[in-house]
Formats: C-alpha cells, sequence, structure tokens
C-alpha cells in the first residue's frame, strides 16, 4: 500500500471511529444479493414450530423501553434530590434507566478534577474518547481545554469538569432536547453539591440548558449571568466549546480573552 493510500486508510478509520463504528461484524465479505439468486437447494423436512425456538440469551434480550420523557424527568428530579454527595449522584446515575442513551453508550462519563475547586466547567455530552476512557473532555477538545487552563495559570487539579449529559450519544450526535431534559436535574444538582464559585458553560447547548439562554454563542460568550442553586447566587459566564473552537481556530483570540475574564474573577 502506498503512503497516500496508507494515510486514506487511517483517515477513513478514524472517521468510522467519531462516527461510533467501533466493531467489526465479520472478517469476510458477503455478497447478499448473489444468495438471493442461488437455486434453492433440497428440500428439508418440516421442523415442529416449537423446535425453532431458541431461547433467548441474556446477552440477545431486549433492552426495556425508557419511560416517556415527562415520567423520565419526573423520575430525574426525584432521584438527584435523593442524593446527598457526589458519590451519592454517582451511583444515582449508575442505576438510573429514565434515559436511553444509557443503553448505547460503554459507561457513564460522571466527572473529572477537583471537587473541592472554586471553578467549575460544564459541556454538553462525551464523545468517542471520553466514551472509551469514562472521563469527560480527554479527546481533541479536551487536550485543547488543557492548554487554554494552563495559559491561565491553572490545571485538571484547580478546576472540576463534567457535561450536562453523562452519556455519548450514538454517533457523536447532538443530544435531542428531550434527552437534555432528562438529565438536567442531574446536572443541576451536580452543580449544587460542587458549589463553585465560578460556572463556565462550555458552548450554547450548556449556556441554553443552565441558564436560559437562547441567543448564539457568539452574542453570550464573554457575559457574566448568575445561576441560581437555590441557596446562593453563582457567576456564571458562557464561553466557546473547545470542539468549536478546532472547527474555527480564528475564534480563540475571543476565548482567550474569556479565559482572562475567568482568571480575572477567581483572583477576586
Amino acid at each position: 500500500m502506498t503512503p497516500d493510500h496508507s494515510k486514506a486508510a487511517r483517515d477513513l478509520l478514524a472517521f468510522y471511529a467519531e462516527a461510533g463504528v467501533d466493531a467489526l461484524l465479520g472478517e469476510t465479505p458477503v455478497d447478499c444479493f448473489a444468495a438471493q439468486a442461488a437455486p434453492p437447494g433440497p428440500a428439508e423436512p418440516a421442523v415442529p414450530a416449537e423446535r425453532t425456538r431458541m431461547p433467548a440469551s441474556p446477552a440477545s434480550a431486549a433492552v426495556p423501553a425508557p419511560p416517556p420523557p415527562e415520567e423520565a424527568v419526573m423520575a430525574a428530579r426525584s432521584a438527584a434530590r435523593s442524593a446527598a454527595s457526589l458519590d451519592e449522584l454517582r451511583a444515582v446515575l449508575e442505576k438510573f434507566e429514565g434515559c436511553a442513551l444509557r443503553s448505547t453508550a460503554k459507561q457513564l462519563v460522571f466527572a473529572d478534577g477537583n471537587p473541592q475547586a472554586r471553578v467549575m466547567f460544564v459541556g454538553e455530552a462525551p464523545g468517542y474518547d471520553e466514551d472509551v476512557q469514562g472521563v469527560p473532555f480527554v479527546g481533541r477538545s479536551g487536550q485543547l481545554l488543557d492548554k487554554m487552563l494552563t495559559a491561565i495559570g491553572l490545571d485538571r487539579k484547580d478546576v472540576y469538569i463534567t457535561n450536562i449529559v453523562p452519556w455519548r450519544p450514538p454517533g457523536n450526535r447532538d443530544p435531542s432536547l428531550h434527552e437534555t431534559a432528562i438529565c438536567l436535574p442531574f446536572i443541576q444538582r451536580h452543580i449544587e453539591l460542587v458549589d463553585p464559585d465560578v460556572l463556565v458553560c462550555l458552548g450554547k447547548p450548556s449556556t441554553a440548558a443552565l441558564l436560559g439562554i437562547s441567543d448564539g454563542i457568539r452574542k453570550t460568550r464573554g457575559k457574566w449571568f448568575t445561576y441560581n442553586t437555590g441557596r446562593r447566587d453563582i457567576r456564571a459566564i458562557a464561553c466557546f466549546h473547545p470542539a468549536y473552537l478546532l472547527r474555527s481556530p480564528l475564534e480563540k483570540r475571543l476565548a482567550w480573552r474569556d479565559f482572562l475574564a475567568i482568571r480575572k474573577a477567581l483572583a477576586n
């Protein structure tokens, strides 16, 4: 294989991985059209219907359908309120079956960093790398976030990082409005338990879900808002998501201003 073909193959595999294709179903290609055109073989003796039924194995058993969205939201609110600590909140999420994303994700992606940190970053949902490792922001966007933190004198032990939705949507698609609404009580309780001094909403979905602001992120970024936990007000700021900055590197100059504002807020 020539170097050009090798690179094309690597790029194609990377595309499949990002799209959620991470399993090989068969090593030998099968021509389904040829199989359909093949002449029928000798007739086989009929088998009683009861002998054709194979017992379903646990692995192939159907996954129970989640409850309707309205019921799932109510169940999420009740479950989130029952958590008195971050460990309890994680345990509640591990058992929660109201969101269908948990059945397609490899694992729960809860949080990373220091729960006692003064600043908390909240993104939208895990991606492929996060789903594999069970840690938020460890892929390319997470590596950029680490560099942005370093630029203002911080690292992961100085901050706390999580997402609105703790399970990866299939193919890295955006979470639906129903999925976000179901997971919202958990992130609200998450913020209440961490109780940071500064809340950073990374991207428009996080800003809209937590701050109720539907304007575009270019209009809201860099502005300070108030997030109320029910016990106190927290200063909140909207920023570009690192994944957006990877696609639009010219916007990094604005992101730099926002992170300087975060550093200034933490210095007070």
